[in-house]
């Protein structure tokens, strides 16, 4: 007996442009489901620095915050997190450090921040020198850091374009918040030295401010020719600075090295911010009287050079006390990064008021970064970057257990293990 012919298959016919087209709005409306999840933070001590801490519910809805309050009630179908009671804040924000360009641990060599090369640097930029998995973005998570300013060293007088970007993900374009978030400029002890052993300028102070003013006339004559202007990538830069799209970021520590950051900004009519200012204390009334603010640090540092004999971590209370905005940074790898939030607690305890601080690494450094319609703190709105608490973070016997960006889980903290858990950085 002859078996029976096995069915025959269909002949599959081409994919055409509208069935590809379905397919791919398919999973889009997959994918956008998918962030429309409403998440609830419930039973959390919140404490959104911009308005009274309170007892309630944070929702999430597209990694974005959709409601707040003690009232607010997890809709149907929403993903409840039971807070248990823990705090909850705005992720922390770091506005000064090197993570990425500057890896610990590594040789010389590996170290991409600073080209010292030329003196005036301004068209390079940090963007692309960031390695993404260096690992102090883990400890950042781990100190409940989510934004980061990454900026060029200080061995030149102008030393290129930060970036401000996220602290977790697999590359730069899906980790940066804004680029270039100001251009660094070092006053001061390294510039001079760096080019003083070479025998070229800077080898002095006078030097330094030279090399500066030198690179703003030069942009302010690049501007004022007719367009099309030739191309060139730090005059661009610096042009930029010159129309207060971005923020100069001068890196000094000495109060006369304050004073001439003061004095060129004057010269040239550009938004100052002033990194560092270890003896920015000693002409606080003039910097709150200018509205310049001061991202001081890094705190937990010795006094290892004669331009930090000054240093106190009684000094951000006294520049806060003055009227001055500040903010706190590490400057990792010279402190390590997860050390933020304690470096905040040890200037309380000198005098700083407990508020500030907790602004001092939220709101105030997500201003200096032109972020703070996005990060900073919480509200109605603004991004989803949150971490919960195991209880006051500005108590060091607390931790970090659950760090959230954009309302996705990045990190968590494994009791068991002590050890924290970040996301995967790969898909």
């Amino acid at each position: 007996m002859t078996p029976p012919l096995p069915p025959r298959r269909p002949i599959p016919r081409p994919v055409t442009a509208a069935d590809a087209a379905h397919i791919s709005a398919a999973i889009r409306d997959a994918a956008a489901a998918a962030k429309r999840r409403v998440l609830a933070i419930t039973n959390a001590h919140v404490v959104p620095i911009e308005g009274a801490p309170f007892d309630g519910t944070v929702l999430v809805e597209g990694g974005k915050i959709l409601a707040l309050g003690a009232s607010v009630q997890a809709p149907a179908g929403a993903e409840v997190l039971d807070a248990g009671g823990q705090w909850l804040l705005p992720g922390f924000i770091d506005a000064h450090v090197h993570l990425g360009m500057d890896p610990e641990g590594e040789l010389e060599s590996a170290s991409d921040v600073n080209e010292m090369t030329n003196p005036a640097m301004a068209g390079v930029r940090a963007i692309d020198a960031v390695d993404p998995m260096d690992p102090g973005f883990d400890d950042a998570l781990a100190g409940g850091i989510t934004t980061v300013n990454v900026n060029p060293g200080s061995g030149n007088p102008i030393g290129g374009q930060a970036v401000a970007m996220h602290t977790h993900g697999r590359y730069m374009e899906e980790m940066v918040l804004r680029s270039p978030s100001g251009v660094k400029s070092a006053l001061g002890e390294n510039p001079k030295s760096v080019y003083g052993e070479k025998k070229q300028t800077p080898s002095t102070r006078l030097g330094t401010a030279l090399v500066i003013r030198n690179a703003f006339m030069e942009a302010q004559d690049w501007l004022a020719k007719p367009e099309p202007r030739p191309r060139d990538p730090h005059l661009e830069a610096l042009a930029m600075v010159l129309r207060r799209e971005i923020p100069w970021r001068q890196h000094c520590h000495r109060t006369d090295d304050v004073a001439t950051a003061l004095r060129l900004a004057d010269e040239f009519g550009y938004e100052l911010v002033i990194d560092h200012g270890t003896e920015a204390h000693r002409i606080a009334d003039v910097l709150a009287g200018r509205g310049i603010p001061v991202l001081i640090g890094p705190l937990f540092t010795t006094k290892s050079k004669p331009e930090l004999r000054g240093r106190s971590l009684a000094n951000p209370g006294k520049l806060a006390a003055a009227g001055v905005e500040i903010s706190l940074i590490t400057d990792h790898p010279v402190v390590p990064i997860n050390f933020l939030v304690h470096q905040a607690t040890f200037a309380v305890k000198e005098g700083l008021d407990r508020a500030t601080a907790l602004r001092a690494i939220t709101i105030n450094p997500a201003k200096v970064l032109g972020l703070a319609d996005r990060i900073g703190s919480l509200a109605v709105g603004k991004d989803a970057d949150l971490v919960l608490w195991s209880g006051d973070p500005l108590d060091v016997m607390q931790r970090a257990l659950t760090v959230f960006i954009g309302g996705r889980p990045v990190y968590r903290y494994d009791a068991g293990t002590r050890q924290g858990v970040p996301a995967p950085r790969t898909h």
